[in-house]
C-alpha cells in the first residue's frame, strides 16, 4: 500500500491521531470544506433585513461571499494553483473569515445585534464541532465499533450470556417490588429523564477514570514501537469507550423490551393498583394470546430506570470483573493489534519514502 492508503485504513479504524504531522489545518478542516462552505452560505442569509429590498439584501449576501472567497482565490494565485481549488490549508485567515464575516453582515443588514452574537456562537461551536468529529474520526469510530458490536453479537455471546443472567436476577427482583412501582410509576418524565441522565453519567465517568490505565496496559501488552502520544492514546481511548457505550446501549434496550414484555403478561390493572393506588396511566393496549393487555406509562418507566440501572451494573461489570474483561479486552485486542500492525508497516513505509 502507498501512504494515502494507509492512513485511509487509519481513519476507518477511527485512528486518525495516528497518522504523522496529523494537524487541524491540513487533515481536519480542510476535510469539512464542503460543509463549511453551505454553512457559511446559511449564515450569510442571517444577513437579510426583511424590511429592505430584495436586491439589498442581496448585495450583502454577495459581499459575505465575496468576503470569503477572494482571500481564498488570492492565495491560490499566489501559490499557483487554480483560483477555484479547494485550499489545501486552512489558516487563520480562513478561520477568522468563517467565524467574523456571517456576524458582520447582519450588523450590515440593520444593526442586528442579537442575530450577530447567534451567528458568532454558532459558527464557534461548528468549528469545535468539525474538529472533534473529524479530527478524532467520531463518525468512523461509530461506524467500527457499530460493525464490531454485531459481530461480536453474532460470533461471540459468551460475555452476554453470562452477564445478562445475573444482571436480569437482580432486575426481576426490583421489578416485583412495590416501592419500585411507588418511586418511578408516578415520577415525572423530566425526572426521569435526569435519573437516566445520572446513571449515564456515572458510567461515562467511571469508564473515563478506567479507561486510561486500559490503553497504557494495551500498549505494553503489545509492545508499541514507537510509543503512542498522549494524543493518540486519547484517540484509542476513545475508540474504546464508544465501544464500551454502544455496548452497554444495546444490552440497555434490550433490558427495556424483556421488562415490558415481562410486565405486559404479569401486571395487570389489579397489580398496579394494589402496588400505587390506581390502575395506571394507559397509553395503549396490545392482544397477547387472546386477551387485551393494557399499557401503561408506569410500566415504561420502571423498565426505562431499571435498564438504565442495569446498564450501570453492566458497564462497570465489563471493566472490574475478571471474566468479563478478558473476554471483552481479548476481542479488542485482536482488532488494535491488526490496527498497531497497520502503523508499524505505515512508519515504515514513511521511513522508506525519506531515504534517499
Amino acid at each position: 500500500m502507498d501512504l494515502p492508503e494507509y492512513e485511509r485504513a487509519l481513519r476507518r479504524a477511527g485512528l486518525p491521531l495516528l497518522i504523522e504531522d496529523y494537524s487541524a489545518r491540513e487533515d481536519v478542516f480542510t476535510r469539512a470544506i464542503p460543509f463549511l462552505g453551505l454553512w457559511f452560505l446559511a449564515m450569510c442569509l442571517n444577513g437579510a433585513n426583511f424590511e429592505w429590498s430584495t436586491a439589498a439584501n442581496l448585495v450583502v449576501i454577495a459581499v459575505g461571499l465575496v468576503l470569503l472567497l477572494a482571500p481564498l482565490v488570492i492565495l491560490n494565485l499566489r501559490n499557483g494553483r487554480r483560483w477555484y481549488a479547494p485550499p489545501q490549508r486552512v489558516g487563520n485567515i480562513e478561520l477568522a473569515i468563517f467565524l467574523l464575516v456571517p456576524p458582520i453582515l447582519p450588523l450590515i443588514g440593520g444593526w442586528q445585534v442579537g442575530v450577530a452574537v447567534m451567528a458568532l456562537i454558532g459558527n464557534a461551536v461548528v468549528l469545535l464541532l468539525v474538529y472533534v468529529v473529524v479530527g478524532y474520526g467520531l463518525l468512523s469510530i461509530l461506524r467500527w465499533s457499530i460493525g464490531r458490536l454485531l459481530g461480536q453479537l453474532r460470533d461471540s455471546v459468551t460475555m452476554l450470556a453470562k452477564a445478562v443472567p445475573l444482571l436480569l436476577f437482580f432486575a426481576i427482583v426490583l421489578f416485583i417490588n412495590a416501592e419500585m412501582w411507588q418511586v418511578f410509576g408516578d415520577i415525572s418524565d423530566g425526572n426521569l429523564a435526569g435519573v437516566v441522565g445520572l446513571f449515564v453519567v456515572l458510567g461515562a465517568i467511571f469508564l473515563a477514570a478506567r479507561l486510561p490505565v486500559e490503553v497504557r496496559e494495551l500498549e505494553r501488552r503489545e509492545r508499541v514501537d514507537p510509543p503512542l502520544t498522549r494524543r493518540q492514546r486519547f484517540n484509542v481511548g476513545l475508540v474504546m469507550f464508544v465501544s464500551y457505550a454502544l455496548q452497554t446501549l444495546v444490552v440497555a434496550i434490550a433490558i427495556t423490551l424483556f421488562f415490558v414484555a415481562f410486565g405486559l403478561l404479569t401486571t395487570s390493572g389489579e397489580v398496579i393498583n394494589a402496588w400505587t393506588g390506581d390502575e395506571g396511566e394507559q397509553i395503549g393496549s396490545i392482544t397477547l394470546f387472546g386477551s387485551t393487555t393494557i399499557i401503561t406509562a408506569e410500566l415504561l418507566r420502571v423498565s426505562a430506570a431499571i435498564a438504565s440501572f442495569s446498564g450501570l451494573y453492566y458497564a462497570i461489570s465489563v471493566l472490574t470483573d475478571a471474566t468479563y474483561r478478558r473476554e471483552f479486552l481479548g476481542e479488542f485486542e485482536r482488532s488494535m493489534e491488526r490496527t498497531f500492525a497497520l502503523r508499524a508497516e505505515y512508519l515504515a513505509a514513511i521511513r522508506a519514502a525519506a531515504s534517499p
